[in-house]
């Protein structure tokens, strides 16, 4: 047993017991309430209210020129809003979670806010159709209508959501409380970056605030999806695996190379059949050359054709015709022609 920190850091020997978040009063009347305050900022902007004249004193102040020094640092700070990088490096560390946890769901509660956020986020962003401040037309004006896709702030939204995730994938109150509050800071940044930029009006950010918080508190209703998503991809890796294993050929037991034998025949052009079976030679004693050393060391003569070839070791040659002639002994003499 480890005891030291980095035990942590290995793989859990089964599944933790984690409790799904569940929509309760509490978090319903959350929702309910930065639901209203979203419509509110929407329909303020609509009317050109004093929200719009807010956005254009911020606007003009051009906090860029206020405080230069501080540019340079920002322009990477607003990284930490963008969904590329952002979900690159969570979506690491929740798989890093999903491995050492035997489950999913991380991956999946992720990948489903995100959704949610391009859904909602893009189809408000084209919709109302605002122009950003360094393409505003008329002072005063809430530039909405004009072919934009600045309100709501994406970078705002998405750094609630994306930094969001953690503490509300959190399996302890300490870590869900220390989790909440970075991401807090961190999306809190992002949006007064872009101002400070230029490049969202102050409502945008402020509308992008209550965007990634809705979906936030609207992830418990998509739980039960989850899991039986979560469900359904391992019944299907299982199903892959047996059919891999079904498709294996099973291994005989005991089972080693056997000879292969080849057909002897007869040569019908005066050319003997030569029989090459290594597994038919006999195990001789040392010193004892083998039948087929034999018959080379006799001089090395060719088979005579229509002679019986050579046998195996340990099979009995059969006899010869009785017709044919005791070998040495010449041949009946042939008449001559012509006398």
């Amino acid at each position: 047993m480890r005891t030291d920190i980095f035990a942590r850091l290995d793989r859990e020997p089964e599944p933790p017991k984690i409790v799904a978040p569940r929509m309760s009063r509490h978090r319903i009347a959350l929702f309910g309430g930065t639901l209203a305050f979203y419509l509110a900022i929407v329909w303020a902007v609509l009317i050109t209210s004093w929200l719009v004249a807010l956005d254009w004193k911020v606007m003009l102040f051009r906090p860029y020129q206020q405080w230069p020094e501080l540019h340079a640092f920002l322009d990477y700070y607003v990284v930490l809003g963008q969904r590329g990088p952002t979900a690159v490096m969570v979506a690491c560390w929740l798989g890093w979670r999903s491995w050492r946890q035997h489950t999913l769901r991380p991956l999946l509660v992720l990948g489903t806010s995100l959704l949610l956020l391009n859904v909602t986020v893009g189809a408000v962003k084209l919709g109302l159709g605002r122009l950003g401040p360094h393409y505003a037309t008329q002072i005063g004006s809430a530039e909405m209508f004009a072919g934009g896709d600045i309100f709501p702030s994406g970078h705002t939204a998405n750094a609630v959501v994306t930094w969001g995730i953690l503490a509300y994938l959190a399996t302890t109150p300490r870590a869900r409380r220390y989790l909440s509050a970075v991401s807090a800071t961190v999306s809190l940044g992002v949006g007064l970056t872009t101002v400070y930029i230029g490049t969202h009006w102050l409502s945008d950010v402020v509308l992008g605030w209550a965007a990634g918080l809705l979906i936030l508190l609207a992830l418990p209703w998509f739980e039960p999806l989850i899991a039986r998503t979560e469900a359904w991809i391992f019944a299907m890796r299982e199903r892959w695996r047996e059919r891999r294993d079904g498709a294996r050929p099973a291994p005989v037991p005991g089972a080693g190379p056997q000879p292969v034998l080849l057909p002897q025949s007869m040569a019908t052009d005066g050319l003997a059949a030569e029989t090459v079976t290594a597994a038919a030679e006999p195990v001789l004693p040392a010193g004892h050359p083998a039948p087929g050393v034999r018959a080379r060391a006799h001089g090395g003569h060719p088979v005579r054709p229509g002679s019986m070839p050579v046998a195996p070791a340990g099979v009995r040659r059969p006899p010869p015709h009785t017709e044919r002639g005791a070998r040495g002994t010449g041949s009946p003499a042939r008449p001559m022609t012509g006398g």
